[in-house]
């Protein structure tokens, strides 16, 4: 029996090296039963330029298609109505406290003033729990900056169930698969590379070569220059591991390189050559919008079949 596969990428940047190698990927090897989502409405918890949201949105959904997702069931998550309206009805269930507590709400409340941060941002997790619990996903991988909200997820279907009867599959929550690529940013190489950061560190997927060949030339090593400099060792030399890493999960390798030079040539050459076929076919996708729109509007009907009947069944529990 298949196992049920969701995965949804927000569009509050472009696309990068490190979704392509850590998510688009492995999302590529399991596309039997799987819905792949962009999660446009997650992209509103935060200031943003309409313009731009609408631009993100409208490259990631081609960047999809051009990254072999075409098997799996596409679509945006604004366009499935049952995401918002599940996600009110778990903001009856959740508490304030449950949503103060969470992580990424705590971090940018404290980067901001009370009156930068939105509600949407606030109850962002509850959203999220309603994007999950409408697929009915018997498990759901995650990596460590998202293993609470689906916690989170789980506590509210389980409450869920004792207060109105049982709706909903309770996920297990799995570390998400260890083969995945870390790809960390290139100018600060101890965090991850964010499609949202400063570009400066983070490798589109639509770089052309020579902007590739930059960004790589300036990326973050240390001033070894012994036999040994080019070595793996995250505590000590984490722009080197993080080369070597990026050069390997392009299928180049390390053999032979004994200076961050060199280095640095090989890691642009694979780098540039993962990226070109992506490029070519998103060129072509990018030629034929409407193609791209249609493969989306059946996606997008599809994810309404499967969701519909959970949103009434949880509507028709809690007495609406």
């Amino acid at each position: 029996m298949t196992t049920r596969t969701l995965s949804l990428l927000t569009p509050s940047g472009r696309l990068t090296l490190g979704s392509l190698l850590g998510a688009l990927h492995p999302m590529r090897e399991r596309q039997d039963d799987a819905f792949y989502g962009i999660a446009d409405l997650h992209a509103m918890t935060t200031e943003h330029d309409p313009v731009a949201l609408r631009a993100h949105t409208t490259e990631m959904a081609t960047l999809l298609l051009a990254a072999g997702l075409d098997r799996a069931t596409l679509f945006r998550q604004s366009r499935v109505p049952a995401h918002a309206q599940l996600g009110y009805l778990l903001e009856c269930v959740v508490t304030t406290g449950e949503l103060g507590r969470m992580t990424q709400y705590r971090e940018k409340r404290r980067a901001g003033s009370a009156d930068s941060v939105r509600t949407s941002l606030f109850t962002y997790p509850a959203l999220m729990a309603a994007d999950i619990l409408l697929y009915r996903p018997a498990v759901v991988p995650v990596g460590d900056d998202q293993r609470q909200h689906v916690e989170l997820t789980r506590d509210l279907a389980l409450r869920f169930h004792r207060r109105y009867g049982e709706v909903f599959v309770v996920p297990e929550v799995v570390t998400a698969a260890g083969g995945r690529a870390r790809v960390m940013d290139l100018a600060h190489p101890t965090r991850k590379m964010s499609k949202s950061a400063d570009p400066a560190g983070s490798v589109l997927l639509l770089d052309p070569p020579d902007v590739v060949r930059r960004k790589v030339a300036r990326a973050v090593t240390d001033s070894d220059t012994g036999p040994d400099a080019v070595r793996r060792d995250r505590e000590a030399k984490p722009g080197v591991t993080n080369l070597l890493e990026v050069l390997e999960a392009c299928g180049g390798s390390a053999a032979g390189l004994t200076t961050y030079g060199a280095l640095k040539r090989a890691v642009t050459d694979a780098v540039v050559a993962e990226l070109e076929p992506l490029q070519a076919r998103y060129a072509a996708l990018a030629a034929d919008p409407a193609h791209v729109a249609d493969v989306y509007r059946r996606g997008e009907e599809r994810a309404r079949t499967v969701t519909e009947p959970v949103l009434a069944a949880a509507r028709t529990a809690m007495g609406l």
